[in-house]
């Protein structure tokens, strides 16, 4: 696979990465086969692996299976929720910052933690203490980049200004096209790095979802308003395009979307997660989808008569994570 520049830093990654939080959560596959379908992620050329403290076990997980090619991978983690639970809401605060970095290079087995994002934008912290902070884990050679997560532009400028991000993880998709209005064009402007969660729009965009699918209650898509019964049957003109582009170009609706996703900026690395090993071949091969022009040109402009219903997070959560 070829590999790309998370912006204006050195930091080279896979085109495509591998989201590692679903190895952890319910209904995840064995350790042992985590463990495989990693060390498969590898093998087959990827070298971007993310988790986060928030993730359950997810970190000694990942550094356990990435430990016998350390040298030959990027493995990203983050901090800023109260003792690593999202509903307990963000912590930021220097003293935090420090413990987790180095809470997560035990998990992890590592001594330097390739990139660390914040992973929410904490009201109660000024950005600038953030960015001070990392930036002295990275003097100190605990941490080698900074990275935040779901921040808005100026945040991001300000924390900039103080230590250079080298790349921002947010939610982007067909799905969810937010970051194209103001998050792209400062990410463009500051040479910074954009890896998008979710590429997939939470599965949706794979076609294997449809107004009949029923969630299991440990599902997070069963409390997301945007997956709800009436939002997926007003949000299946996205999945029918989607299918349809597919069915032209002989891929698969998730390769058309992961496509789509790489051909907007050459800085994007999206890192799609799956816990089964046909997934990961098939994602992997929407790096040889090319959409020419033309394509592009009738998918954006089937995009733009689509509107795409539904929050992404039900109320009670947000205000938790930030959104």
């Amino acid at each position: 696979m070829n590999k790309i520049r998370l912006g204006n830093s050195g930091l080279e990654v896979s085109t495509i990465g591998f989201g590692c939080m679903g190895l952890s959560f319910p209904g995840a596959p064995t350790k042992d086969e985590s463990i495989k379908l990693i060390r498969s992620a590898v093998e087959l050329g990827i070298t971007l692996f993310d988790t986060a403290q928030a993730y359950g076990d997810n970190e000694e997980l990942v550094g356990e299976a990435l430990a016998p090619f350390r040298n030959e991978v990027v493995i990203a983690t983050k901090f800023g929720f109260k003792d690593g639970k999202q509903m307990l809401g963000m912590d930021s605060h220097p003293k935090n910052i420090i413990a987790v970095a180095d809470a997560s290079l035990k998990k992890l087995k590592i001594d330097c933690i390739d990139l660390f994002y914040q992973h929410r934008v904490d009201p109660n912290v000024p950005i600038e203490d953030v960015a001070g902070t990392v930036k002295q884990l990275i003097q100190q050679g605990k941490v080698k980049y900074f990275g935040m997560c779901e921040a808005n532009a100026e945040t991001i400028r300000k924390a900039h200004a103080v230590l250079p991000v080298t790349a921002l993880q947010s939610e982007y998709s067909m799905f969810y096209r937010e970051p194209e209005k103001e998050i792209i064009p400062a990410l463009e402007e500051l040479g910074i790095g954009f890896v998008p969660f979710s590429p997939l729009g939470k599965g949706f965009l794979t076609g294997t979802i449809n107004t009949e699918t029923t969630f299991d209650k440990t599902d997070g898509r069963s409390m997301s308003p945007r997956f709800s019964k009436e939002n997926r049957e007003a949000n299946q003109a996205l999945v029918d395009l989607v299918i349809a582009i597919a069915k032209d170009i002989q891929a698969t609706p998730a390769q058309v979307a992961l496509a789509w996703l790489l051909a907007q900026k050459p800085f994007i690395v999206p890192i799609p997660g799956t816990s089964k090993f046909n997934r990961l071949q098939e994602n992997i091969g929407a790096t040889n989808i090319f959409l020419s022009e033309n394509d592009l040109t009738k998918i954006n402009e089937a995009l733009a008569a689509v509107t795409v219903t539904g929050d992404r997070y039900p109320q009670h959560m947000q205000a938790k994570i930030g959104k």
